[in-house]
């Protein structure tokens, strides 16, 4: 019964349900349906209270996984967001994670404070380190194609780079800040842009840059990669240049 082309929500429910009660989608796979990682859907991986094996279905033992660390997203049992990141620390590099990071915010609003409350649940797992560093900022990444190419703009014009990337300035996530001249500057790309609570996030770290001291710009994709004149043009009053 049922139809030749099932879903990948279906596989991985699938996969759930075959190893029991209480059992969940987990790792990478996790992360892959809560939107968190791109690319092709990884074969399910199940974690569950008491051990299973299933053909085609990566299990293990976990009693960790408490009611708060686990949801339900298109119907599939799987952990939470924040138990996720957790998870994908101890397997993903510290781009990628500062990626998956980074979507955690925009599609779930998943904050640093949400992701503390599980280690605090569950201290020192594997990749702690460097998800914290990414966390705090600590990581140097550049989370997308248009920050790559803004710091490219800004060394063909020989202006000098920003000190901090994707770091936390009171409670927001700044793309780049020159602590020193007081300047943060936004990059907006609409992928990440063109929702109502994206909008009115935009405006809070607007307001918290100024409520810091800081000048504040925003640039589009346009602005970065079609014509980047205009904002060359007034980073250069903005940022001097390297002697």
């Amino acid at each position: 019964m049922g139809h030749a082309a099932p879903t990948v929500e279906a596989r991985y429910l699938a996969a759930v349900w075959a190893c029991g009660d209480e059992a969940v989608l987990s790792g990478l796979p996790a992360g892959h349906l809560l939107g968190l990682l791109l690319g092709t859907a990884p074969d399910p991986e199940v974690s569950a209270p008491t051990e299973r094996r299933v053909a085609g279905v990566l299990t293990q033992r976990r009693r960790t996984i408490g009611p708060r660390d686990r949801i339900a997203w298109n119907g599939v049992p799987v952990t939470s967001v924040p138990r996720t990141l957790v998870d994908l620390a101890a397997v993903l590099s510290a781009p990628e994670l500062a990626l998956a990071c980074h979507r955690a915010g925009v599609i779930h609003r998943t904050t640093p404070a949400h992701v503390a409350a599980v280690l605090a649940r569950s201290p020192n797992p594997p990749g702690h380190g460097s998800l914290i560093s990414v966390l705090t900022g600590e990581t140097p990444v550049s989370l997308s194609k248009l920050e790559r190419r803004f710091l490219g703009r800004l060394r063909a014009a020989r202006l000098p780079l920003p000190d901090q990337t994707n770091r936390y300035a009171d409670e927001h996530r700044v793309d780049c800040r020159w602590i020193s001249l007081r300047l943060t500057v936004e990059l907006d790309s609409y992928r990440f842009h063109n929702s109502r609570w994206a909008f009115e996030q935009d405006r809070r770290r607007e307001r918290a840059a100024y409520a810091r001291g800081d000048q504040h710009r925003r640039y589009t994709w346009h602005d970065v990669i079609e014509d980047p004149t205009a904002m060359l043009a007034e980073l250069a009053k903005l940022l001097p240049r390297p002697s």
